[in-house]
């Protein structure tokens, strides 16, 4: 007896081991059951909206640093400058605080980042010339994002971003130090002689895969041919409108030719052979597109305040060009888009040089009285 109780208590014991190792393990099984699980991280927003923010926060920092540096750092002509760009920012914020940009259309939600702006005193101390710098990468930035955000968003971050160019170009030329601008690559450096429509032969080929063509007038009929796309009538419609307003620009400036000082008559000849490029290469992308362009009118009612200067004639034709290419932007996307960005900003800096202001947001209809105020 003694030695079969020898024998059998080790296995007892073992027996209230393995017992009580799976109580624990049911016990710790249990606790884990109980545990609410975290919940999944939310998506990430979209890029439009993505870019919308940043948008939002690089002109809000860069209006602190502007409003910091008119406070005493910058005088003479950089002042007047200055200002302007402080003022320009301060319109553009307020149009990024909007939903979605909803003067676009968008209807992106307001994201976070519409928070209360830098205050002056917490802004960086930039010089002139490296708060022009700021300014044309943020510009930059905003031309590129551009290209691939949603179609309203698409025409105000062009605008933006065409205007924050042109605001640091005047001024690293108020500061004379032009070169503060440079080697921030073609989107910082879009000059008034830049010429979208140059180059534009394979273009007119060469399309996205997401850019359905019309059927060729001259080939098969209709019914056995492609499709139009459902949205082609809208990209149509807004290239033949800016195919007539390019028509509009040439007869102008063959007008005003003949009639401006030969300092000037040099930079207009060259800028009309922009706008008979450009409105050949409208003409062919709103057929693509399945527009149908307008017969060329014999002539436009000029008016005898052009014919007196043409020069501020001539600004006012080429801002009248800006919706149109803005409207081009919006509806359109892959190389339309890009040629229509490469457009307006060529026509905000022939604007510039004719002195003519192509507003804060070139390309979008703004009334600034819509706007919501900054927050405080």
């Amino acid at each position: 007896m003694n030695d079969d109780s020898q024998v059998n208590r080790p296995r007892i014991r073992y027996f209230r081991y393995v017992v009580l190792a799976l109580a624990a393990l049911l016990v710790v099984s249990l606790g884990f059951a109980f545990i609410r699980a975290e919940p999944p991280a939310p998506p990430p927003p979209p890029f439009s909206e993505q870019a919308r923010a940043a948008a939002l926060a690089d002109a809000l920092q860069l209006r602190a640093a502007g409003l910091r540096l008119a406070g005493g750092a910058a005088d003479g002509g950089a002042a007047a400058a200055v200002d302007r760009a402080v003022t320009l920012l301060t319109i553009q914020a307020r149009a990024l605080l909007l939903p979605g940009a909803a003067a676009a259309g968008t209807g992106v939600p307001t994201a976070s980042a519409d928070a209360a702006a830098p205050a002056p005193s917490a802004a960086p101390a930039l010089p002139a010339p490296e708060l022009a710098a700021a300014l044309a990468a943020s510009g930059a930035q905003r031309l590129k994002d551009a290209e691939t955000v949603d179609g309203g968003m698409a025409r105000l971050l062009a605008g933006a971003g065409t205007a924050q160019v042109l605001a640091a170009q005047q001024l690293a030329a108020a500061t004379g130090e032009p070169e503060a601008v440079s080697g921030l690559g073609p989107a910082a450096q879009q000059g008034h002689g830049t010429n979208p429509a140059a180059g534009s032969a394979a273009a007119e080929t060469t399309t996205d895969a997401n850019e359905t063509p019309c059927p060729s007038p001259s080939g098969p009929p209709a019914s056995t041919g492609p499709e139009p796309s459902a949205a082609g009538a809208a990209p149509g419609t807004a290239l033949v409108a800016a195919a007539a307003a390019e028509l509009e620009a040439v007869y102008g400036y063959q007008a005003a030719l003949t009639r401006l000082p030969p300092e000037a008559a040099g930079p207009a000849s060259e800028f009309l052979g922009q706008h008979q490029g450009l409105a050949r290469e409208a003409e062919t992308r709103s057929r693509f597109w399945c527009g149908t362009p307008l017969p060329q009118q014999p002539g436009y009612a000029l008016g005898q305040e052009f014919l007196a200067a043409p020069s501020d004639g001539m600004a006012r034709l080429e801002a009248a060009t800006l919706p149109a290419y803005g409207d081009v932007v919006a509806v359109t996307d892959g190389s339309t888009r890009l040629w229509a960005i490469a457009a307006l900003r060529s026509a905000v800096m022939r604007t510039a040089h004719w002195g003519g202001d192509p507003g804060p947001l070139p390309g979008l209809p703004l009334n600034e009285q819509q706007l919501p105020p900054l927050p405080a």
